[in-house]
């Protein structure tokens, strides 16, 4: 892991782009709230049902997951824990690390400031995407034992 560059005020030169993973899980993070945001809205009656739970009644590990951000936006973190705490952590963790990402590059992008960005290496890339697997399929696993 390495920290790209020092904090640099109207930067001048080319802007390093986002990765297009950034932008996808981004994109996914957005889409999601705006989801719990509609489920929130309409009651319950707007939602995206899962399809592992329609067809065996078991619990994937991301089922609850737009009921826990819509207790998260009515303020109920303890209902959000409830719902799904793996992703109650991970989730803002991920949107903080994200929105930074992203705010560095608009930022960079309209020449007010360039921000230190951080960049992951392959391998730990690679090691930090098994172990989030890693933890969904032993949750999944969980919570259908209990």
């Amino acid at each position: 892991m390495s920290v790209s560059q020092s904090v640099v005020l109207r930067p001048t030169g080319p802007v390093q782009p986002l990765d297009r993973r950034v932008w996808g899980l981004t994109a996914v993070g957005i889409g999601g709230f705006a989801l719990a945001g509609a489920y929130q809205l309409s009651g319950g009656r707007i939602g995206l049902p899962c399809i592992l739970h329609a067809t065996t009644g078991l619990n994937c590990p991301l089922c609850g997951s737009t009921r826990m951000a819509a207790a998260m936006l009515r303020g109920d973190f303890g209902g959000a824990w409830h719902f799904n705490p793996v992703v109650f952590v991970l989730g803002p963790l991920a949107a903080v690390a994200l929105g930074y990402q992203v705010l560095a590059w608009a930022l960079e992008s309209l020449r007010l400031v360039r921000l230190p960005r951080l960049q992951l290496s392959r391998r730990t890339v690679d090691r930090l995407t098994n172990a989030i697997v890693a933890l969904f399929i032993v949750y999944g696993v969980a919570r259908n034992l209990f």
